[in-house]
């Protein structure tokens, strides 16, 4: 196989192209780098199409591997014709392999290879080869009988002759693909309450399956989402899950494809036969083979959804240069309370109860407008966990009552108990118990989002849909990606950035993170770009793939702020003497040089500093913004000082929310109210759309109109559509 040219059609990419990325990837290029700083080499390919070339590099080497795994064992056994050799090589799935090669796999003791070792296969062989027989059966059958082997009766020697060629069928790889067709084209996917006992149930679940207690869906129309629901509801034993289908067209269309003549004396038997094959051992593997394969597509739809989320909450702008308070509510343990200074120093914290059962409102009011006025609190973060609002309605009261300075916004709260318990929470703060850190993360994830929430586990940051039912590996992976993503797509500042958000930098590990802070505390702050040289672990090739994510500002070279390469740096100093300008002045006039190249030419330019014309349109474009976050661009959260109750809402009211998080059917929009509201995908947009994800992302900030809100059910309508 022509790996290169099948990933190049496959993604409509050129094959240039993709060779290009796999020399690159062969040199330990990471796809971050590549897509930032390889452009010239790949034709600009972003980083999802590298992804995507990636993903299919390795499932085509797999394909490869396993063909050729496959084609010795065969040959070993003395079958490989050339024929068998032809269609596996030109194979493009391994499920068409592993058809191909499953005649021919070792297998455990089977029915059929039991009565092959009892001498029946010709007799198999002769029921197929002799439609037009014109003898008696009987007296064929009898031929076979042998009491040492087994064989007492003309019966055994029957039933003998059927499981083999029972098993023959089911091992035939065009009858395993027309099988997986039907099933996929042709059945319903219908679901049951299961006939379970009480005491075999999951102890502490309910059944909130009430909906798939009678379902039926055709499986090409059946939703993703759907599909996990009825695996959950399998798992927890509240559910019976089944594929209904027309078997005895699917018994016709096997009769019809695996015997080639028209008619045959034994047509009764070899239905018996096509029966028994279909129900005993072909349809127990394909359909689990197409309920596994509607799982992972499910899977795989949920961890995109659930990655585009995350990477729109990693990405929420930093509200900078702030006083913040962080609040983790509860009730019977307290209220965490938690002060930083604006860079996220701990300054100060407590424990409240405000609410039941300890009901001390007073005193917490007291507690937390003396922490406002002692630290010049500007901004106080409450966790959207149990209690969110009760705290909500307190801090709205207070700054109304103490006519406070400062405004309160809710943040997603996801990981922040794990945080707390993590080794890395445990360095950052030793003198501190767990329940006390919890509130820092909430205070620390809206001064800089990322930077915090790299340090939790990205499946513990609550933005999807059914995270712990999906392909955790496959969900990690995909999760890890998005951070690796967004860390590089913002850049860390040198000098301030964690371990945590170092480990994510293009061509960092954990170690070399760690020695890069042991190095700052060691010798101080960085200067210069490449003092990186002198940390332990870092190489050559180690530097090639990490500094353009470094950034230092205010170091003794401007160009170490920005997104270009130090590779380019010498092109950059060209630009400037031909465009007569000072380095020190590069954040005043970078604007001007951009104006100034475009006015001579790009083209002409680019050749004259000896660099490719993307590159060239990068270095513009960091010069113009030297430092600059591009998280700015994204919408601000929305700040508060007042609360809304359910009771205050009326329909047809008009509100401003946050998008909290995206799924399936719509998305959940804090109101500012106690309950999010359920925006559904039909109240979207005029037009029809597949997915919500087509308009929303976690984070923004949209206006709303209220259609319902039951004030008995907490449950709350939303519409977009004007």
């Amino acid at each position: 196989m022509n790996i290169p040219l099948v990933v190049s059609k496959e993604l409509n990419i050129t094959v240039n192209q993709v060779k290009a990325v796999i020399n690159l990837f062969d040199e330990g290029a990471t796809i971050p780098f590549i897509a930032r700083y390889r452009k010239e080499k790949t034709d600009g390919l972003d980083e999802d199409q590298l992804r995507n070339i990636e993903e299919r590099l390795n499932y085509l080497t797999l394909l490869e591997d396993r063909k050729a795994t496959v084609l010795k064992s065969i040959e070993e056994q003395g079958k490989l014709t050339d024929e068998l050799k032809a269609k596996i090589t030109a194979a493009e799935k391994l499920q068409e392999v592993e058809d191909l090669y499953l005649p021919y796999k070792p297998k455990r003791k089977t029915r059929a290879t039991i009565a092959i070792a009892k001498g029946l296969e010709p007799l198999a062989d002769f029921i197929l080869q002799n439609p037009k027989f014109k003898g008696n059966f009987d007296d064929e059958l009898s031929k076979y009988i042998n009491e040492e082997k087994g064989v007492k009766t003309i019966f055994d020697a029957k039933q003998g002759a059927k499981d083999i060629i029972a098993e023959r069928i089911s091992e035939d790889a065009d009858i395993r693909q027309l099988v997986r067709e039907f099933l996929i084209e042709e059945s319903t996917i219908v679901s049951t309450k299961a006939n379970t006992k009480s005491e075999d149930l999951p102890k502490n679940k309910k059944d909130v399956y009430e909906i798939y207690h009678d379902f039926k869906m055709e499986i090409k129309k059946i939703k993703q989402y759907q599909i996990l629901a009825l695996n959950r509801g399998e798992r927890d034993k509240f559910l019976k899950v089944v594929l209904s289908f027309d078997k005895p067209q699917i018994l016709s269309e096997i009769y019809d494809k695996y015997l080639t003549y028209d008619e045959t004396v034994f047509e009764e038997l070899l239905r018996e036969v096509v029966d028994d094959s279909f129900t005993r051992l072909l349809y127990p593997s394909i359909e689990r083979e197409v309920r596994n394969q509607l799982t992972e597509n499910a899977d795989l739809h949920a961890v995109e959804i659930f990655a585009s989320n995350l990477r729109q909450l990693l990405l929420q702008p930093p509200i900078a240069d702030k006083i913040i308070m962080g609040i983790d509510p509860g009730f019977v343990s307290g209220c965490k309370v938690a002060v930083i200074d604006s860079t996220g120093k701990y300054l100060e914290g407590n424990t409240i109860y405000p609410h039941p059962p300890q009901n001390k409102m007073s005193d917490a009011k007291r507690t937390v407008a003396a922490y406002v006025k002692k630290y010049n609190v500007e901004l106080i973060s409450i966790g959207n966990g149990t209690a969110s609002r009760e705290t909500e309605l307190m801090i709205a009261e207070l700054i109304k009552e103490n006519n406070l300075k400062c405004n309160y916004l809710i943040t997603n709260e996801a990981g922040a108990s794990v945080y707390s318990a993590s080794t890395v929470a445990k360095l950052e703060f030793p003198e501190l118990e767990a329940a006390q850190r919890g509130n820092i993360s909430i205070a620390r994830r809206v001064l800089d989002p990322l930077a915090e929430l790299v340090k939790i586990d990205p499946k513990s940051i609550g933005v999807g849909l059914y995270q712990h039912d999906v392909d955790q590996k496959l969900l990690g992976k995909k999760l890890d990606d998005v951070v690796v993503s967004c860390v590089n797509y913002v850049g860390v500042d040198l000098n301030t950035a964690s371990a945590s958000l170092l480990t994510y930098v293009s061509g960092l590990s954990k170690n070399i993170a760690n020695n890069i802070v042991e190095y700052r505390n060691e010798k101080g702050k960085f200067t210069d770009r490449k003092q990186l040289l002198q940390v332990k672990g870092i190489g050559e090739k180690v530097f090639e793939q990490s500094v353009g994510f470094l950034k230092i500002p205010n170091g003794e070279n401007p160009l170490d702020n920005t997104f270009i390469h130090p590779e380019s740096y010498n092109a950059v100093e060209k630009l400037l003497n031909i465009a007569k300008v000072d380095s020190k002045e590069i954040s005043k006039k970078g604007s001007l040089i951009e104006l100034f190249v475009k006015s001579k030419n790009l083209e002409k330019i680019a050749e004259e500093i000896e660099t490719g014309i993307p590159t060239l349109q990068d270095i513009l474009e960091n010069l113009k913004k030297p430092g600059r976050d591009p998280r700015e661009e994204m919408p601000k959260p929305i700040l508060r000082s007042d609360v809304l109750k359910i009771e205050d809402l009326e329909e047809g009211m008009r509100l401003k929310g946050t998008v909290r998080n995206v799924v399936d059917f719509g998305a959940f929009v804090d109101i500012g109210v106690k309950q999010d509201g359920l925006l559904h995908i039909s109240q979207i947009a005029d037009k029809y759309i597949k997915h919500p994800i087509e308009v929303l992302n976690v984070g923004d900030i949209i206006d709303v109109t209220i259609i319902s809100a039951d004030k008995e059910k907490g449950r709350i309508a939303l519409s977009m559509i004007k």
